[in-house]
């Protein structure tokens, strides 16, 4: 079960990309900017936070990440139920699905702080596009 839902977290955070993202006349693999949803258990709150500012380092240091953006929220839901939000952009679409082993064990340890609720899986996540904050956001004041 472990390895199932170990699987199913790489995938969330893949965002299963299956498509060639590469710009228009070049080799380089398009970044991917990410949004993940955390639900935290209940007084995991200080342990999740300082695993999340690990994992951030490692995905630096491993240079699997963009310096900007990176943006963690945290609100409550259900009862007062800790659950935070991160927004950040891949390198490349590959990185996540080619993180190296310390980035895999990081990820199992989110899992055992997280919880599914409400018909929510622990952490759940997918690609996003940012509209504001940026010179080149089409269409947008």
């Amino acid at each position: 079960m472990t390895h199932f839902l170990f699987a199913v977290a790489a995938v969330s955070l893949t965002a299963c990309s299956t498509t060639n993202h590469t710009r228009h006349g070049s080799a380089r693999p398009e970044p991917e900017t990410v949004m993940v949803t955390y639900r935290v258990q209940s007084g995991k709150e200080a342990e999740f936070q300082a695993l999340l500012a690990r994992a951030w380092q490692t995905y630096r240091t491993d240079h699997l990440v963009q310096v900007q953006p990176h943006i963690i929220v945290r609100d409550t839901e259900a009862g007062d139920k800790p659950r935070y939000v991160e927004i950040f952009t891949w390198v490349s679409h590959d990185a996540p699905t080619h993180a190296p082993d310390s980035v895999n064990a990081i990820w199992q340890q989110e899992h055992a702080l997280c919880e599914a609720r409400a018909g929510h899986s622990g952490i759940e996540g997918g690609e996003v596009e940012i509209l504001t904050g940026r010179s080149h956001a089409r269409g947008w004041p």
